[in-house]
């Protein structure tokens, strides 16, 4: 078995896989948001036909932990299949930003393009698999509740569930790069999708998503909630992601490279 990376290793790596996302064209981007949006929409399928499957058997917190465990499936699809998710985009790219303006525009175009074709992605899916008798028994009071859930959520809660989902997906991105074998990379995924649902944090597209889910199965989730969720999600996955992951990760990095080699190309330009 490979010896876990150090971290200005794991930096130094992330940095490359930066330049590259970066790099993308814009068809490129926006094929690889599109489809990151359909692998989030068949991981909330699998939440809510497991819940559906598990609830009238076992209870309610037995149906959500099956669910939960269930949705990790989503993460595993956009990590080895390499699509672009929104949240995913809080410090791989950071780290390979370069100096000058041209860089900067590319992430402000990943920040833009990504999240609104993740949402377009994953809606035209969710209009299908939501035609009458698609989904299993039980699945759309599963997604109703779901998306009635974070209906009820105040500004402040969504906020702060939004910098915790924020915080744990952008860590999932660090230790993606950290593990050293393809497996690892997958368990790593799964287990974070999975605390994301466990612990009902808020997620941009993730919960962006679910809602629509519920909204068509006829829970009473008015338009303006969906978008002012995706406004606060946004920015509390913002603040979690980059201020409490992306600046303490790149701090261990460099502290790490003092002991060691150089991280290569020195820190990433300011964003």
């Amino acid at each position: 078995m490979s010896d876990a990376p150090e971290p200005h290793e794991i930096f130094s790596r992330m940095r490359q896989e930066g330049k590259d996302r970066l790099g993308r064209t814009r068809l490129e981007l926006a094929a690889s948001s599109l489809v990151a949006g359909f692998d989030v929409v068949f991981g909330v399928i699998a939440l809510a036909s497991a819940d559906a499957a598990v609830t009238p058997h076992f209870g309610t917190q037995a149906g959500h932990f099956a669910g939960a465990l269930a949705f990790g499936l989503a993460f595993i699809f956009i990590t080895v299949g390499r699509s672009e998710l929104f949240t995913e985009n809080f410090m791989v790219p950071v780290t390979g930003l370069e100096q000058g303006t041209a860089s900067k525009l590319k992430l402000a175009q990943l920040w833009l393009v990504s999240p609104v074709f993740n949402i377009l992605g994953g809606g035209i899916l969710i209009y299908i698999v939501t035609t009458h008798g698609v989904m299993p028994t039980g699945a759309g009071k599963s997604l109703q509740a779901i998306g009635l859930h974070f209906d009820s959520l105040g500004v402040a809660t969504a906020f702060a569930s939004a910098i915790v989902g924020g915080a744990l997906i952008t860590l999932m991105t660090w230790l993606v790069e950290g593990s050293p074998t393809s497996g690892g990379r997958i368990l790593v995924a799964w287990i974070a999708g999975a605390l994301l649902t466990l612990g009902a944090f808020d997620h941009v597209i993730v919960v962006t998503l679910e809602m629509l889910f519920g909204h068509r199965f006829g829970a009473d989730i008015p338009w303006l909630d969906i978008a002012q969720n995706f406004g606060i999600a946004a920015a509390g996955n913002m603040i979690g992601g980059l201020g409490f992951v992306t600046l303490t990760r790149t701090s261990q990095a460099f502290a790490s490279s003092q002991d060691d080699d150089p991280i290569e190309d020195g820190p990433p330009a300011a964003a």
